[in-house]
């Protein structure tokens, strides 16, 4: 087998490719594009488009398709052939410019929240330059944006990408006030730790929650689950190890930079860590992961499951965003420097991060919201549902220091007076880590921990991006022009720390006790659901800063807000009619049916032993009775509640009826179901157990 340095990339149309198959003209211009930003005449796309094509299929492909990520969450493809008749018979192969900048796939079928009709399907797909092509099932794939008829973006990459120019804008503004006017470009880095289960094919194949909805919506708790902790970075089985062999080897074909592996804490669960890439490049690359790990899961029997939390009980999976800002001239504005003009810079970054993470905490929260998360945040294994920060203790030292200023104990130079004096020497292990801590800064990076393990990244970074742009925007506007730079600089960071220290918590964020000190004396935002925090996207503050920094139009946040309610609802629903089926179809049949069979067993006691009492079997078959009674009934009654929702047109009263009913019905379905599952005979139950799904691999 080749080593992977020679295949690393081997299907990404790369710099290296390009500047292998291009002319140094249309090289250099496609460099400025990428790099830059410049706009790329057709003549250039032509030939790029020319170049591709011969790579295309000199490697296999037949197919082209413009990439692009709809509002599904998910990625979409049409793919369209290379190949044109010619006049003997045979067909070319064949792929212009025009092709390659632009397709325009049906925009009616896709999720808009009401910015496209179902008779208005025009729609278009434009080419991304910035993130590379690259070869999937002998296709092409063109990563592009996806927008309407009039422009309306209709996917997630537009806005990322519209919150990367403006971030990069405001951060430029920032790096020239001190003296960096050799960087041009600033852009958002994210590496985003995946986590998954890995289960049987078999076992899945059996089980119709797990096949329509992604997660487990009965079963018992088993003998062992992860008290002993004897999962996380232990020995990989055999099984998950050459899964994961090959899951590797087809992500780096990709260009896709996958470097850590191991087990996590959940019986069969594990996680996928990348390096550090740029924001857009990042989120093309989590989305190819995703499919990739369940493709690959398939070639091994087993399932990849990426849902939240597919099993009660057990710790769901998340996706650690791991977010910094750096320059094209190679300087990560997030790590502490050395000189005091550096430090000024890091906490001028940092204190814009600390407020944006506070004016727009409510953002934060609804970036991650759907309804496979709503069951995972707070959970007592991921954060809690109110957003807070970590800084470690020396770093929230050092600002409180500046906010009082007062003497650093660690440094005797006086107070900490930026561009004066110097920090200590950041290592990059300087703080502690924080597992609790929603926003935790880890050196020269900040951890979002709330983002879920199935969703886009787009989402949080998005809104993440925007927000920092706003507070950067708010200091350059302040800065620009003035006489004093220093004490105005220091003063403005003071105030950032003494207005927006609340969001700041090095603690335990499992604790009760901090939930409410963080609402009651804080005054911080604890959105537990999806439908709690959504109607906040529309609040005017957000509206005035998510359009005024040119991310998104009014029209486009109604659309995102009705597209993610419309989702939330679809999916619980989804959830109740699959119990409703599973309860009456499956799990009541086979409760009755050992229940008479105990029954008949008792009978026949009595009959051979006279006298016997049967004490066991008589109460086991009443405790059963009772609960196939409390099922049927509970099963009508969620039913019930389903039906009732139709015909409603408000979503956010719908939104809530989900929230408010539906839900607490599946609950207390799935009480004498599960019960019920401790009590039968295993032959008779009608689908794997727990302990079947996540001990079955080996």
């Amino acid at each position: 087998m080749s080593a992977v340095p020679e295949y690393f990339g081997s299907l990404v149309f790369d710099d290296r490719v390009m500047k292998a198959n291009l002319s140094t003209d249309v090289y250099l211009s496609m460099k400025k594009t990428i790099d830059e930003g410049a706009k790329l005449n057709i003549g250039v796309a032509n030939a790029v488009a020319q170049a591709m094509k011969d790579w295309a299929v000199a490697n296999g492909a037949t197919h082209f398709t413009h990439w692009f990520q709809p509002l599904t969450g998910i990625t979409a493809e049409k793919h369209d052939g290379f190949i044109s008749p010619s006049p003997d018979g045979r067909v070319i192969m064949e792929f212009s410019g025009k092709e390659l900048i632009q397709g325009e796939p049906d925009a009616s079928s896709f999720p808009s929240g009401g910015l496209r009709a179902t008779f208005e399907a025009r729609g278009y797909t434009a080419w991304d330059p910035t993130s590379y092509a690259f070869i999937k099932d002998r296709t092409l794939c063109i990563p592009t944006a996806f927008c309407g008829y009039n422009g309306e973006a209709l996917d997630k990459k537009t806005p990322l990408l519209r919150s990367m120019e403006a971030l990069n804008r405001q951060a430029l503004r920032i790096l020239k006030l001190f003296g960096k006017t050799d960087v041009k470009r600033v852009a958002p880095s994210v590496g985003p730790e995946q986590e998954y289960f890995l289960v049987d094919a078999k076992m899945w194949e059996q089980r119709q929650d797990l096949r329509f909805t992604g997660r487990t919506l009965f079963g018992a708790k088993p003998s062992k689950g992860q008290e002993m902790d004897d999962h996380y970075f232990g020995t990989i089985k055999p099984r998950v190890a050459a899964y994961m062999i090959e899951l590797n080897d087809e992500l780096w074909k990709l260009g896709i930079l996958a470097k850590t592996q191991h087990n996590e804490v959940a019986p069969a669960q594990h996680e996928l860590a990348p390096i550090f890439t740029t924001n857009n490049i990042a989120t093309d690359h989590n989305q190819l992961t995703m499919e990739i790990m369940q493709k690959v899961a398939a070639r091994h029997g087993l399932v990849c499951l990426l849902h939240e939390k597919p099993f009660a009980g057990v710790n769901g999976s998340g996706k650690h965003n791991n977010w910094s800002l750096s320059t094209d001239t190679g300087v990560n504005l997030l790590s502490p420097g050395e000189t005091p003009y550096e430090n000024a810079q890091f906490l001028l970054f940092l204190c814009a991060v600390i407020k944006a993470v506070d004016d727009y905490q409510d953002l934060l929260r609804m970036s991650v919201a759907t309804a496979g998360n709503d069951h995972r945040l707070g959970a007592n294994e991921a954060p809690p549902a109110v957003v807070s920060m970590f800084l470690g203790d020396e770093l929230a030292a050092i600002l409180g220091c500046i906010e009082h200023d007062a003497p650093y104990t660690s440094i005797d130079t006086g107070k900490v007076r930026l561009g004066v004096d110097v920090l200590p020497k950041f290592r990059r292990d300087t703080t502690d880590r924080n597992r609790t801590s929603p926003f935790a800064f880890t050196g020269n990076k900040f951890e979002f921990r709330m983002v879920g393990s199935s969703d886009s990244i787009a989402c949080a970074n998005i809104m993440l991006n925007t927000a920092v742009a706003e507070s950067l925007k708010i200091y350059a506007d302040r800065l620009e022009g003035v006489e004093d730079f220093e004490t105005v600089l220091h003063e403005m960071i003071r105030k950032t720390i003494k207005d927006h220290k609340r969001i700041i918590f090095n603690g335990n964020g499992y604790d009760d006790a901090w939930i409410q000190e963080a609402t009651e004396n804080r005054g911080l935002l604890n959105y537990r659901t999806t439908p709690d925090c959504l109607p906040h996207l529309l609040d005017e503050k957000n509206v005035a800063m998510l359009t005024g920094q040119g991310v998104f139009t009014k029209a486009e946040l109604v659309s995102r807000y009705e597209v993610t309610l419309e989702n939330y609802c679809k999916t619980v629903i989804i959830e109740a009619n699959t119990m409703v089926d599973m309860a009456r179809t499956e799990i009541l049949p086979a409760v009755q049916a050992y229940t008479l069979d105990t029954a008949k067993t008792a009978a026949a006691k009595k009959e051979l032993i006279s006298g016997c009492p049967c004490g066991h079997e008589t109460e086991l078959v009443k405790k059963l009775s009772a609960l196939t009674d409390q099922i049927a009934v509970q099963i009508d009654e969620l039913e019930k509640a389903v039906l009732a929702l139709t015909g409603m047109e408000n979503i956010g009263e719908e939104s809530a009826a989900v929230r408010d009913i539906i839900l607490p019905k599946m609950a207390e379905l799935r009480l004498p179901c599960d019960e019920a599952e401790t009590l039968t005979a295993k032959k008779y139950w009608p689908f794997p157990t727990y302990g079947d799904l996540l001990f079955g691999v080996r």
